[in-house]
């Protein structure tokens, strides 16, 4: 992607920037100067302050450091303090998410927006602590099962926590149209060799969704939240998601720490582990088998979906094929492949009830004789239609064992 001429206003302090090119568009804004303390309390001036934040004129020093989500500054005054920018536009919810986080989250606590949009959110510095992702990593390096999959299931079980909340905050219908339509957007601009579309499994309605979550986010019990990701400057979500999205961002960030550990380690246990402990505290009717239905997407269509928006961004940077995510987007065909050759055995259910239902509808009224064809031919049916519900891959099978 190259920079164009920006066709939106920014705040002031702020430039506007627009890229563009291989079918995509970003639009980003980003402080002019910040390279002392008198340069922050110009940006902050005219932007609107929310929550709790220092007083611009008692900033003493600022550092800046750059990050994958945005710029952020370290503030220095009575206590220390770090700034996130967010250059791309967010949902709107992020506030929404942080007061509906269980206590103990690291939430914002603070920030400034423009014209309705957050454009920083501030937080207290933290100490360096030792988050989830840096544990799973020392027990994947170790090859120690035990010691990994206890990391996994208290993460599933933070995140679980945090869904909970957020049922009691928001709760809206799927929203199954959108997140079709998005999927084919990300399959088109990629020029994907394959298609999923699929009717999204039950019990998974809109809620908070995190957006982004990662191992990284996650230390002892408490959560963090923060900003989006690129993948959402470049594909601007146009609806919510379901919790079955965020469980699919962490399934996915197994991937990419045991692809990047030299583990002999099983995915399939590490991914179990993270979704018994999700299944744990998480909503109940949100973990139900219908919801985890693979037939019906179920986590797989989610985690494909993350594994799109990998390629997306390494596509708008040019920084190559992203891994382990191009891997199992490999897959994809020979799992879809699995489940159309399995509807054979759903079809053949189908067939075999109505005709037992038609049967008997006319022949009605029945005798035993006539009845006996008919109600074996409904028996084989909902046999054949187990067998079918049955054939439906786990949620903790990964693509490329299928």
């Amino acid at each position: 992607m190259t920079q164009v001429e920006s066709d939106v206003d920014a705040p002031p302090g702020f430039v506007a920037l627009r890229f563009a090119g291989i079918g995509m568009m970003a639009r980003m804004i980003e402080p002019e100067q910040l390279n002392e303390p008198a340069d922050w309390s110009n940006l902050v001036s005219e932007l609107e302050a929310w929550g709790e934040v220092p007083d611009p004129d008692s900033i003493t020093s600022l550092s800046t450091m750059p990050n994958e989500k945005g710029l952020n500054a370290v503030l220095k005054a009575d206590s220390a303090w770090i700034a996130e920018f967010l250059p791309w536009e967010s949902d709107g919810r992020l506030r929404a998410r942080s007061k509906a986080a269980p206590e103990g989250s690291r939430v914002p606590i603070g920030g400034y927006s423009y014209e309705g949009r957050d454009v920083v959110i501030l937080r207290p510095l933290e100490d360096d602590i030792q988050n989830s992702a840096g544990i799973i990593s020392n027990a994947l390096a170790e090859d120690d099962a035990e010691a990994a999959e206890a990391e996994l299931r208290n993460a599933g079980m933070v995140l679980g926590r945090y869904h909970t909340q957020a049922k009691a905050a928001r709760l809206t219908p799927s929203d199954q149209s959108r997140w079709n339509a998005r999927n084919q957007w990300l399959e088109e601009t990629l020029r994907a060799t394959f298609l999923w579309r699929a009717p999204f499994s039950k019990d998974q309605p809109c809620t908070l969704s995190l957006m982004d979550v990662r191992f990284s986010d996650i230390s002892g019990n408490s959560l963090r939240l923060g900003r989006p990701r690129l993948a959402d400057a470049l594909a601007v979500p146009d609806c919510e998601f379901p919790a079955m999205r965020d469980l699919a961002s962490l399934t996915h960030d197994i991937s990419r720490l045991l692809y990047d550990s030299s583990s002999n380690l099983e995915l399939l246990p590490l991914r179990l582990a993270l979704i018994e402990g999700w299944k744990s505290t998480a909503p109940a009717d949100w973990t139900t088998k219908d919801a985890f239905y693979s037939h019906r997407g179920g986590l797989a269509i989610w985690e494909y979906e993350q594994c799109l928006m990998d390629v997306l961004e390494a596509t708008s940077h040019q920084s190559g094929a992203p891994q382990p995510a191009v891997e199992i987007l490999r897959y994809v065909q020979s799992y879809q492949k699995r489940m159309f050759n399995n509807r054979t055995i759903g079809a053949l259910s189908g067939m075999a009830a109505f005709f037992g239902a038609a049967t008997l509808a006319r022949t009605f009224p029945w005798t035993l004789e006539d009845a006996i064809l008919p109600l074996a031919s409904i028996a084989v049916g909902a046999f054949l239609m187990r067998t079918y519900r049955s054939m439906s891959p786990p949620p903790e099978r990964p693509f490329t064992m299928i």
